[in-house]
Protein backbone atom coordinates (compact mmCIF):
# COMPACT_ATOMS: atom_id res chain seq x y z
CA UNK A 1 0.00 0.00 0.00
CA UNK A 2 2.75 2.11 0.97
CA UNK A 3 4.51 1.74 -2.55
CA UNK A 4 0.84 2.20 -4.39
CA UNK A 5 0.89 5.64 -2.43
CA UNK A 6 3.74 6.83 -3.44
CA UNK A 7 3.51 5.73 -6.99
CA UNK A 8 0.34 7.67 -7.54
CA UNK A 9 1.59 10.59 -5.48
CA UNK A 10 4.95 11.02 -7.66
CA UNK A 11 2.68 10.64 -10.93
CA UNK A 12 0.68 13.33 -9.12
CA UNK A 13 3.41 15.47 -8.88
CA UNK A 14 4.80 15.00 -12.23
CA UNK A 15 1.75 14.78 -14.36
CA UNK A 16 -0.84 17.29 -12.56
CA UNK A 17 1.47 20.27 -11.53
CA UNK A 18 0.74 22.92 -14.63
CA UNK A 19 1.81 20.26 -16.93
CA UNK A 20 0.82 22.47 -20.08
CA UNK A 21 1.45 26.16 -18.86
CA UNK A 22 4.16 28.55 -19.70
CA UNK A 23 7.54 27.49 -18.70
CA UNK A 24 10.74 28.81 -19.91
CA UNK A 25 12.52 28.21 -23.28
CA UNK A 26 14.66 25.38 -23.68
CA UNK A 27 18.02 25.14 -25.54
CA UNK A 28 16.63 22.49 -28.25
CA UNK A 29 13.02 23.30 -28.13
CA UNK A 30 10.68 23.14 -30.91
CA UNK A 31 7.62 25.59 -31.39
CA UNK A 32 5.25 25.30 -33.35
CA UNK A 33 1.70 28.07 -33.28
CA UNK A 34 -1.69 27.62 -33.44
CA UNK A 35 -3.94 29.75 -35.42
CA UNK A 36 -7.67 29.94 -36.27
CA UNK A 37 -9.48 31.63 -39.31
CA UNK A 38 -14.06 32.24 -39.09
CA UNK A 39 -15.52 31.78 -42.24
CA UNK A 40 -16.29 34.84 -43.90
CA UNK A 41 -20.23 35.12 -44.94
CA UNK A 42 -19.60 37.61 -47.35
CA UNK A 43 -17.88 36.35 -50.05
CA UNK A 44 -18.05 32.45 -51.10
CA UNK A 45 -14.46 30.70 -50.41
CA UNK A 46 -13.30 33.73 -48.66
CA UNK A 47 -11.50 33.18 -44.91
CA UNK A 48 -11.68 35.62 -42.13
CA UNK A 49 -8.23 36.10 -40.54
CA UNK A 50 -8.52 35.83 -36.55
CA UNK A 51 -6.25 39.58 -35.34
CA UNK A 52 -3.26 37.48 -34.20
CA UNK A 53 -3.52 35.19 -37.40
CA UNK A 54 -3.69 39.20 -39.49
CA UNK A 55 -0.75 39.98 -37.79
CA UNK A 56 1.63 37.08 -37.96
CA UNK A 57 -0.04 36.83 -41.59
CA UNK A 58 1.37 40.51 -41.90
CA UNK A 59 4.43 39.44 -40.78
CA UNK A 60 4.84 37.07 -43.36
CA UNK A 61 4.06 39.43 -45.97
CA UNK A 62 0.76 37.71 -46.71
CA UNK A 63 1.94 34.40 -47.32
CA UNK A 64 -0.51 32.50 -44.59
CA UNK A 65 -3.34 34.07 -46.85
CA UNK A 66 -1.84 32.83 -49.60
CA UNK A 67 -1.30 28.92 -48.80
CA UNK A 68 -4.78 28.91 -47.44
CA UNK A 69 -6.13 30.01 -50.76
CA UNK A 70 -4.16 27.71 -52.86
CA UNK A 71 -3.76 24.49 -50.41
CA UNK A 72 -7.35 23.31 -51.02
CA UNK A 73 -10.89 24.35 -50.01
CA UNK A 74 -12.17 26.42 -47.50
CA UNK A 75 -10.93 25.66 -44.11
CA UNK A 76 -14.33 24.63 -42.65
CA UNK A 77 -14.94 24.19 -38.45
CA UNK A 78 -12.72 21.86 -36.97
CA UNK A 79 -10.80 21.64 -39.92
CA UNK A 80 -6.88 22.13 -39.60
CA UNK A 81 -3.99 22.31 -42.08
CA UNK A 82 -0.22 22.56 -41.12
CA UNK A 83 2.31 24.93 -42.98
CA UNK A 84 5.96 24.38 -42.66
CA UNK A 85 8.78 27.00 -42.99
CA UNK A 86 6.26 30.06 -43.00
CA UNK A 87 8.46 32.07 -40.09
CA UNK A 88 11.17 31.62 -38.61
CA UNK A 89 10.29 31.59 -34.55
CA UNK A 90 7.95 28.71 -35.77
CA UNK A 91 8.87 25.72 -37.89
CA UNK A 92 5.23 24.52 -37.98
CA UNK A 93 1.91 26.67 -38.05
CA UNK A 94 -1.24 24.49 -37.62
CA UNK A 95 -3.71 26.66 -39.08
CA UNK A 96 -7.92 25.37 -37.68
CA UNK A 97 -11.28 26.62 -38.96
CA UNK A 98 -13.33 28.15 -36.06
CA UNK A 99 -16.83 28.50 -38.42
CA UNK A 100 -18.86 31.77 -38.12
CA UNK A 101 -17.50 34.45 -36.01
CA UNK A 102 -20.68 35.30 -34.09
CA UNK A 103 -22.61 32.30 -33.46
CA UNK A 104 -22.54 33.23 -29.99
CA UNK A 105 -25.52 31.27 -27.52
CA UNK A 106 -27.24 28.68 -29.50
CA UNK A 107 -30.87 28.04 -27.79
CA UNK A 108 -31.53 24.78 -29.60
CA UNK A 109 -27.82 23.55 -28.34
CA UNK A 110 -27.37 25.11 -25.05
CA UNK A 111 -24.21 26.23 -25.63
CA UNK A 112 -22.29 29.41 -26.48
CA UNK A 113 -21.74 28.27 -30.05
CA UNK A 114 -18.16 30.54 -30.32
CA UNK A 115 -16.70 28.91 -27.39
CA UNK A 116 -17.25 25.57 -28.28
CA UNK A 117 -15.95 26.06 -31.70
CA UNK A 118 -12.63 27.91 -30.34
CA UNK A 119 -12.12 24.99 -27.61
CA UNK A 120 -12.22 22.36 -30.89
CA UNK A 121 -10.25 24.05 -33.21
CA UNK A 122 -7.23 24.99 -30.72
CA UNK A 123 -7.81 21.45 -29.17
CA UNK A 124 -7.35 20.37 -32.76
CA UNK A 125 -4.21 22.48 -33.83
CA UNK A 126 -2.61 21.76 -30.85
CA UNK A 127 -2.48 17.65 -30.72
CA UNK A 128 -1.47 18.11 -34.09
CA UNK A 129 1.86 19.84 -33.48
CA UNK A 130 2.30 17.18 -30.13
CA UNK A 131 2.20 14.57 -33.03
CA UNK A 132 4.84 16.13 -34.68
CA UNK A 133 6.61 15.97 -30.93
CA UNK A 134 6.86 19.60 -30.94
CA UNK A 135 7.11 20.83 -26.88
CA UNK A 136 6.11 24.30 -27.14
CA UNK A 137 3.16 25.72 -28.53
CA UNK A 138 2.30 29.38 -28.53
CA UNK A 139 -2.22 29.46 -29.42
CA UNK A 140 -4.21 32.20 -30.57
CA UNK A 141 -6.67 33.68 -28.03
CA UNK A 142 -9.21 33.87 -30.81
CA UNK A 143 -10.84 36.94 -29.14
CA UNK A 144 -11.56 34.15 -26.42
CA UNK A 145 -8.37 33.74 -24.40
CA UNK A 146 -10.23 31.51 -21.75
CA UNK A 147 -11.60 29.17 -24.05
CA UNK A 148 -8.96 29.09 -26.28
CA UNK A 149 -6.86 27.85 -22.90
CA UNK A 150 -9.63 25.37 -22.06
CA UNK A 151 -9.64 23.74 -25.43
CA UNK A 152 -5.68 23.87 -25.76
CA UNK A 153 -4.86 21.86 -22.19
CA UNK A 154 -7.80 19.94 -22.21
CA UNK A 155 -6.92 18.53 -25.49
CA UNK A 156 -3.39 17.93 -24.98
CA UNK A 157 -4.16 15.50 -22.18
CA UNK A 158 -3.60 11.64 -22.31
CA UNK A 159 -3.69 9.36 -19.45
CA UNK A 160 -0.14 7.83 -20.37
CA UNK A 161 1.48 7.70 -16.60
CA UNK A 162 1.67 3.81 -16.76
CA UNK A 163 3.11 3.26 -19.98
CA UNK A 164 6.68 3.47 -21.00
CA UNK A 165 6.38 5.67 -23.87
CA UNK A 166 4.68 8.57 -23.52
CA UNK A 167 3.46 11.32 -25.62
CA UNK A 168 5.55 14.43 -25.67
CA UNK A 169 4.80 17.25 -23.36
CA UNK A 170 3.56 20.76 -24.30
CA UNK A 171 3.91 23.77 -22.83
CA UNK A 172 1.40 26.10 -24.01
CA UNK A 173 1.66 30.08 -24.24
CA UNK A 174 -0.87 32.73 -25.06
CA UNK A 175 -0.38 33.92 -28.56
CA UNK A 176 -1.37 37.87 -29.94
CA UNK A 177 -3.49 38.74 -27.49
CA UNK A 178 -3.01 40.65 -24.01
CA UNK A 179 -5.71 39.09 -22.43
CA UNK A 180 -3.01 36.91 -20.07
CA UNK A 181 -6.16 36.89 -16.86
CA UNK A 182 -8.89 35.10 -19.28
CA UNK A 183 -5.89 32.72 -20.44
CA UNK A 184 -4.57 32.06 -17.06
CA UNK A 185 -8.25 31.24 -16.23
CA UNK A 186 -8.84 28.57 -18.67
CA UNK A 187 -6.08 27.04 -17.57
CA UNK A 188 -7.04 26.40 -14.02
CA UNK A 189 -10.47 25.31 -15.18
CA UNK A 190 -9.12 22.76 -17.65
CA UNK A 191 -6.36 21.24 -15.36
CA UNK A 192 -8.94 21.06 -12.81
CA UNK A 193 -10.91 19.27 -15.15
CA UNK A 194 -8.00 17.25 -16.38
CA UNK A 195 -7.15 16.17 -12.48
CA UNK A 196 -11.01 14.57 -12.44
CA UNK A 197 -9.85 12.41 -15.42
CA UNK A 198 -6.46 11.72 -14.00
CA UNK A 199 -8.42 10.51 -10.90
CA UNK A 200 -10.93 8.75 -12.70
CA UNK A 201 -8.71 6.78 -15.60
CA UNK A 202 -6.39 5.21 -12.63
CA UNK A 203 -6.56 1.77 -12.18
CA UNK A 204 -8.24 0.70 -9.42
CA UNK A 205 -5.81 -1.00 -7.18
CA UNK A 206 -3.58 2.51 -7.95
CA UNK A 207 -6.57 4.32 -6.80
CA UNK A 208 -7.78 3.38 -3.48
CA UNK A 209 -10.53 5.26 -1.33
CA UNK A 210 -7.15 6.28 0.67
CA UNK A 211 -4.66 6.87 -2.05
CA UNK A 212 -7.78 9.12 -3.68
CA UNK A 213 -7.94 10.62 -0.10
CA UNK A 214 -3.78 11.43 0.03
CA UNK A 215 -4.08 12.53 -3.44
CA UNK A 216 -6.85 15.30 -2.90
CA UNK A 217 -4.90 16.33 0.52
CA UNK A 218 -1.42 16.98 -1.52
CA UNK A 219 -3.52 18.95 -4.17
CA UNK A 220 -5.27 21.03 -2.00
CA UNK A 221 -1.71 21.68 0.11
CA UNK A 222 -1.15 25.24 -1.46
CA UNK A 223 -3.95 26.58 -0.12
CA UNK A 224 -3.54 25.38 3.45
CA UNK A 225 -4.00 29.35 4.76
CA UNK A 226 -8.16 28.57 3.07
CA UNK A 227 -8.72 25.20 3.39
CA UNK A 228 -9.49 22.37 5.91
CA UNK A 229 -8.91 18.86 4.96
CA UNK A 230 -10.76 15.39 7.40
CA UNK A 231 -10.11 12.22 6.14
CA UNK A 232 -12.21 10.54 8.26
CA UNK A 233 -11.95 6.41 9.17
CA UNK A 234 -14.09 4.07 9.40
CA UNK A 235 -14.61 4.06 13.64
CA UNK A 236 -15.71 7.55 13.09
CA UNK A 237 -18.51 6.04 10.30
CA UNK A 238 -19.97 3.76 12.39
CA UNK A 239 -19.76 6.24 15.38
CA UNK A 240 -21.53 8.69 12.86
CA UNK A 241 -24.29 5.37 12.12
CA UNK A 242 -23.47 5.41 8.56
CA UNK A 243 -24.75 2.53 8.17
CA UNK A 244 -26.02 2.38 4.34
CA UNK A 245 -22.24 3.61 3.45
CA UNK A 246 -20.80 0.52 5.95
CA UNK A 247 -23.44 -2.16 4.18
CA UNK A 248 -21.63 -1.33 0.38
CA UNK A 249 -17.97 -1.09 2.18
CA UNK A 250 -17.44 -3.97 4.33
CA UNK A 251 -16.95 -6.59 1.68
CA UNK A 252 -13.68 -5.02 0.49
CA UNK A 253 -10.45 -5.28 2.11
CA UNK A 254 -9.81 -1.16 1.44
CA UNK A 255 -10.88 0.44 4.25
CA UNK A 256 -13.44 3.33 3.97
CA UNK A 257 -12.69 6.85 3.85
CA UNK A 258 -15.22 9.64 4.40
CA UNK A 259 -13.04 12.44 3.07
CA UNK A 260 -14.41 15.82 4.08
CA UNK A 261 -13.08 18.99 2.98
CA UNK A 262 -14.00 22.90 3.46
CA UNK A 263 -12.71 25.64 1.33
CA UNK A 264 -13.43 29.20 3.36
CA UNK A 265 -12.74 31.80 0.42
CA UNK A 266 -15.53 33.81 1.70
CA UNK A 267 -14.60 37.23 4.15
CA UNK A 268 -17.58 36.19 5.92
CA UNK A 269 -16.64 32.90 7.63
CA UNK A 270 -20.63 32.58 9.00
CA UNK A 271 -21.91 32.93 5.20
CA UNK A 272 -23.34 29.19 4.33
CA UNK A 273 -21.54 27.32 2.29
CA UNK A 274 -22.07 25.44 -0.85
CA UNK A 275 -22.44 21.57 -0.26
CA UNK A 276 -21.32 19.31 -2.98
CA UNK A 277 -21.64 15.59 -2.48
CA UNK A 278 -19.24 13.06 -4.51
CA UNK A 279 -20.39 9.46 -5.34
CA UNK A 280 -16.56 7.91 -4.28
CA UNK A 281 -16.84 4.24 -5.48
CA UNK A 282 -13.41 3.32 -6.01
CA UNK A 283 -14.13 0.51 -7.73
CA UNK A 284 -17.46 -1.08 -8.75
CA UNK A 285 -17.41 -5.03 -9.26
CA UNK A 286 -21.74 -4.39 -8.29
CA UNK A 287 -20.74 -6.96 -5.09
CA UNK A 288 -23.34 -10.27 -4.65
CA UNK A 289 -25.26 -8.69 -7.57
CA UNK A 290 -22.18 -9.29 -9.72
CA UNK A 291 -21.48 -7.58 -13.28
CA UNK A 292 -20.92 -8.50 -16.10
CA UNK A 293 -17.12 -9.25 -16.94
CA UNK A 294 -16.84 -6.94 -20.29
CA UNK A 295 -16.10 -3.57 -19.64
CA UNK A 296 -16.20 -4.02 -15.86
CA UNK A 297 -12.79 -2.30 -15.75
CA UNK A 298 -14.51 0.73 -16.52
CA UNK A 299 -15.71 0.81 -12.97
CA UNK A 300 -12.69 2.20 -11.87
CA UNK A 301 -13.84 5.09 -12.86
CA UNK A 302 -17.33 5.11 -10.44
CA UNK A 303 -15.73 7.33 -7.98
CA UNK A 304 -16.39 9.98 -10.70
CA UNK A 305 -18.62 12.13 -8.94
CA UNK A 306 -16.22 12.66 -6.07
CA UNK A 307 -13.40 13.09 -8.65
CA UNK A 308 -15.69 16.37 -10.05
CA UNK A 309 -16.32 17.71 -6.72
CA UNK A 310 -12.98 17.42 -5.51
CA UNK A 311 -11.79 18.72 -8.34
CA UNK A 312 -13.53 21.72 -8.42
CA UNK A 313 -12.97 22.35 -5.04
CA UNK A 314 -9.09 22.43 -6.02
CA UNK A 315 -9.97 24.68 -8.98
CA UNK A 316 -11.89 26.62 -6.57
CA UNK A 317 -9.15 27.08 -4.33
CA UNK A 318 -6.73 27.92 -7.26
CA UNK A 319 -8.70 30.89 -8.58
CA UNK A 320 -9.41 32.05 -4.88
CA UNK A 321 -13.05 32.40 -5.21
CA UNK A 322 -15.03 34.30 -2.65
CA UNK A 323 -17.31 31.78 -1.73
CA UNK A 324 -17.25 28.97 0.95
CA UNK A 325 -17.55 25.40 -0.23
CA UNK A 326 -17.76 22.16 1.57
CA UNK A 327 -17.28 19.20 -0.39
CA UNK A 328 -17.75 15.58 1.27
CA UNK A 329 -16.98 12.36 -1.01
CA UNK A 330 -17.80 8.97 0.72
CA UNK A 331 -14.75 6.56 -0.65
CA UNK A 332 -14.84 3.09 -0.71
CA UNK A 333 -14.89 -0.04 -3.07
CA UNK A 334 -17.81 -2.55 -3.70
CA UNK A 335 -17.00 -5.69 -3.99
CA UNK A 336 -18.13 -9.39 -3.26
CA UNK A 337 -17.29 -11.57 -0.44
CA UNK A 338 -18.10 -13.39 3.09
CA UNK A 339 -18.91 -10.53 4.44
CA UNK A 340 -20.72 -8.55 1.86
CA UNK A 341 -24.33 -7.48 2.11
CA UNK A 342 -26.73 -10.13 0.36
CA UNK A 343 -29.82 -9.52 -2.07
CA UNK A 344 -32.90 -8.94 0.89
CA UNK A 345 -30.81 -7.38 3.46
CA UNK A 346 -32.06 -4.43 5.57
CA UNK A 347 -29.53 -2.09 6.40
CA UNK A 348 -30.31 1.41 8.46
CA UNK A 349 -29.12 5.01 7.23
CA UNK A 350 -27.87 7.82 9.20
CA UNK A 351 -31.15 9.27 9.66
CA UNK A 352 -33.02 6.29 10.56
CA UNK A 353 -34.79 4.84 8.27
CA UNK A 354 -34.52 1.49 6.65
CA UNK A 355 -33.21 0.61 3.34
CA UNK A 356 -34.12 -3.08 1.83
CA UNK A 357 -31.02 -3.78 -0.81
CA UNK A 358 -32.38 -5.98 -2.93
CA UNK A 359 -29.81 -5.18 -5.64
CA UNK A 360 -25.84 -4.79 -4.05
CA UNK A 361 -25.33 -3.05 -7.57
CA UNK A 362 -27.16 -0.41 -6.52
CA UNK A 363 -25.07 0.78 -4.37
CA UNK A 364 -24.13 4.70 -5.18
CA UNK A 365 -27.19 5.56 -3.86
CA UNK A 366 -26.49 4.04 -0.28
CA UNK A 367 -23.60 5.48 0.29
CA UNK A 368 -24.74 9.35 -0.80
CA UNK A 369 -27.76 8.95 1.25
CA UNK A 370 -25.55 8.79 4.44
CA UNK A 371 -23.09 11.94 3.10
CA UNK A 372 -26.59 13.83 2.48
CA UNK A 373 -28.03 13.91 5.96
CA UNK A 374 -24.30 14.27 7.61
CA UNK A 375 -24.30 17.37 4.97
CA UNK A 376 -27.50 18.87 6.01
CA UNK A 377 -25.59 19.48 9.63
CA UNK A 378 -23.62 22.36 7.85
CA UNK A 379 -27.19 24.25 6.59
CA UNK A 380 -25.90 24.89 3.47
CA UNK A 381 -27.29 27.54 1.14
CA UNK A 382 -27.10 24.68 -1.43
CA UNK A 383 -26.61 20.98 -1.83
CA UNK A 384 -25.21 19.38 -5.34
CA UNK A 385 -24.46 15.92 -5.78
CA UNK A 386 -22.72 13.98 -8.12
CA UNK A 387 -22.59 10.50 -9.03
CA UNK A 388 -22.22 7.80 -11.88
CA UNK A 389 -25.38 6.50 -10.79
CA UNK A 390 -27.22 4.82 -13.21
CA UNK A 391 -27.31 3.22 -16.77
CA UNK A 392 -30.88 4.46 -17.50
CA UNK A 393 -29.16 7.85 -17.38
CA UNK A 394 -26.66 6.51 -20.29
CA UNK A 395 -29.58 5.30 -22.19
CA UNK A 396 -31.94 8.35 -21.29
CA UNK A 397 -29.07 11.37 -22.42
CA UNK A 398 -26.03 9.39 -23.50
CA UNK A 399 -23.05 11.72 -23.46
CA UNK A 400 -24.82 14.71 -24.68
CA UNK A 401 -25.29 16.07 -21.32
CA UNK A 402 -25.56 15.73 -17.13
CA UNK A 403 -28.91 14.52 -15.87
CA UNK A 404 -30.04 16.81 -13.18
CA UNK A 405 -32.67 16.27 -11.02
CA UNK A 406 -34.25 19.42 -8.31
CA UNK A 407 -36.64 20.68 -5.96
CA UNK A 408 -35.37 24.14 -6.81
CA UNK A 409 -36.24 26.27 -9.86
CA UNK A 410 -33.20 28.75 -9.25
CA UNK A 411 -30.83 25.62 -8.97
CA UNK A 412 -31.46 24.89 -11.67
CA UNK A 413 -31.04 28.17 -13.39
CA UNK A 414 -27.71 28.70 -11.97
CA UNK A 415 -26.78 24.99 -13.31
CA UNK A 416 -27.74 25.23 -16.69
CA UNK A 417 -26.56 29.35 -16.79
CA UNK A 418 -23.32 27.86 -15.94
CA UNK A 419 -23.64 24.89 -18.36
CA UNK A 420 -24.20 26.88 -21.75
CA UNK A 421 -20.61 29.23 -20.39
CA UNK A 422 -18.55 25.86 -20.17
CA UNK A 423 -20.03 23.78 -23.60
CA UNK A 424 -20.44 20.76 -20.38
CA UNK A 425 -24.32 20.87 -20.53
CA UNK A 426 -26.73 19.86 -18.38
CA UNK A 427 -30.37 18.80 -18.64
CA UNK A 428 -33.40 18.61 -16.45
CA UNK A 429 -35.16 15.85 -15.25
CA UNK A 430 -38.10 14.94 -13.85
CA UNK A 431 -38.68 14.41 -10.21
CA UNK A 432 -42.05 13.40 -9.82
CA UNK A 433 -43.59 11.73 -6.54
CA UNK A 434 -44.59 8.61 -9.35
CA UNK A 435 -41.23 7.91 -9.09
CA UNK A 436 -41.24 8.37 -4.96
CA UNK A 437 -43.80 5.64 -4.44
CA UNK A 438 -41.92 2.85 -6.54
CA UNK A 439 -38.82 3.11 -3.95
CA UNK A 440 -40.77 3.87 -0.93
CA UNK A 441 -43.29 0.36 -1.85
CA UNK A 442 -41.20 -2.03 0.24
CA UNK A 443 -41.75 -5.44 1.40
CA UNK A 444 -39.37 -5.53 4.46
CA UNK A 445 -38.33 -1.59 5.14
CA UNK A 446 -38.93 1.83 4.66
CA UNK A 447 -37.05 2.32 1.50
CA UNK A 448 -35.70 -0.37 -1.46
CA UNK A 449 -32.75 0.51 -3.15
CA UNK A 450 -34.54 -0.23 -6.80
CA UNK A 451 -37.69 0.69 -8.14
CA UNK A 452 -40.81 -1.29 -8.46
CA UNK A 453 -41.20 -2.07 -11.74
CA UNK A 454 -36.81 -2.47 -11.83
CA UNK A 455 -35.47 -0.50 -14.98
CA UNK A 456 -38.34 1.43 -15.96
CA UNK A 457 -37.30 5.03 -14.97
CA UNK A 458 -33.93 3.58 -13.07
CA UNK A 459 -32.59 7.20 -12.91
CA UNK A 460 -35.57 8.85 -11.75
CA UNK A 461 -36.29 6.44 -9.06
CA UNK A 462 -32.65 6.43 -8.03
CA UNK A 463 -33.05 9.99 -7.80
CA UNK A 464 -36.40 9.47 -5.75
CA UNK A 465 -34.97 7.46 -3.42
CA UNK A 466 -32.16 10.08 -2.59
CA UNK A 467 -34.98 12.92 -2.15
CA UNK A 468 -35.65 10.62 0.69
CA UNK A 469 -32.96 12.10 2.50
CA UNK A 470 -32.74 15.09 1.25
CA UNK A 471 -35.08 18.03 3.86
CA UNK A 472 -32.65 21.00 1.89
CA UNK A 473 -35.19 23.50 -0.22
CA UNK A 474 -32.37 23.75 -2.34
CA UNK A 475 -30.59 20.50 -3.91
CA UNK A 476 -29.76 18.87 -7.19
CA UNK A 477 -28.77 15.32 -7.99
CA UNK A 478 -26.45 15.66 -11.34
CA UNK A 479 -26.23 11.60 -12.60
CA UNK A 480 -23.03 11.90 -14.95
CA UNK A 481 -23.29 8.51 -15.61
CA UNK A 482 -23.70 9.03 -19.14
CA UNK A 483 -20.78 12.10 -19.53
CA UNK A 484 -18.33 9.41 -17.82
CA UNK A 485 -16.33 8.84 -20.51
CA UNK A 486 -15.27 9.90 -24.30
CA UNK A 487 -14.74 8.18 -27.46
CA UNK A 488 -15.28 10.99 -29.99
CA UNK A 489 -18.10 12.51 -28.88
CA UNK A 490 -16.61 15.91 -27.81
CA UNK A 491 -13.67 16.52 -30.14
CA UNK A 492 -11.59 18.72 -27.36
CA UNK A 493 -11.69 15.22 -25.03
CA UNK A 494 -9.79 12.26 -26.22
CA UNK A 495 -10.56 9.03 -25.81
CA UNK A 496 -10.87 8.30 -22.22
CA UNK A 497 -12.64 9.53 -18.63
CA UNK A 498 -13.63 12.56 -19.53
CA UNK A 499 -13.66 14.38 -16.18
CA UNK A 500 -17.16 15.98 -17.01
CA UNK A 501 -18.59 18.00 -15.47
CA UNK A 502 -16.40 19.76 -13.63
CA UNK A 503 -15.80 23.02 -15.41
CA UNK A 504 -19.90 23.67 -15.08
CA UNK A 505 -19.66 22.96 -11.04
CA UNK A 506 -16.86 25.59 -11.13
CA UNK A 507 -18.33 27.82 -13.19
CA UNK A 508 -21.67 27.78 -10.98
CA UNK A 509 -19.37 28.09 -7.55
CA UNK A 510 -18.09 30.97 -9.01
CA UNK A 511 -21.50 32.51 -10.08
CA UNK A 512 -22.22 32.07 -6.40
CA UNK A 513 -19.29 34.20 -5.44
CA UNK A 514 -20.42 36.73 -7.47
CA UNK A 515 -23.85 36.90 -7.25
CA UNK A 516 -24.76 36.52 -3.87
Amino acid sequence: MLLVGRTVQTVVRRNLCRPFSASKNYLHERKGLVLGVFEDEGEEGRLQLTEAAAHFNQSVSGKLSELLQISGPKLKKGKSRIFYGIHKDFPCVAVVGLGKNDAGVCGAENWDTSKESIRQGMAAGCQLLQELELNSVEVDGCGDAQSAAEGATLGLFHFDQLKSKKKTKVSLQLHGSADAEGWEKGITYAEGQNLARLLMEAPANHMTPTAFANIIEEKLAPHAERVTINKRPQDWIKEQQMGAFLSVSKGSEEPPVFLELHYNGSPDSKEPPLLLVGKGITFDSGGISLKPSPSMDAMRADMGGAATVCASIVTAAALKLPVNIIGLAPLCENMPSGKATKPGDVVTAKNGKTIQVDNTDAEGRLILADALCYGHSFNPRAIVNVATLTGAMDVALGSAATGVFTNSNWLWEQLHKASVVTGDRVWRMPLFQHYTKQVTDSQLADLNNIGKYSRSGGACTAAAFLREFVTAPHWAHLDIAGVMSNKDEIPYLRKGMSGRPTRTLVEFAASLAHDG
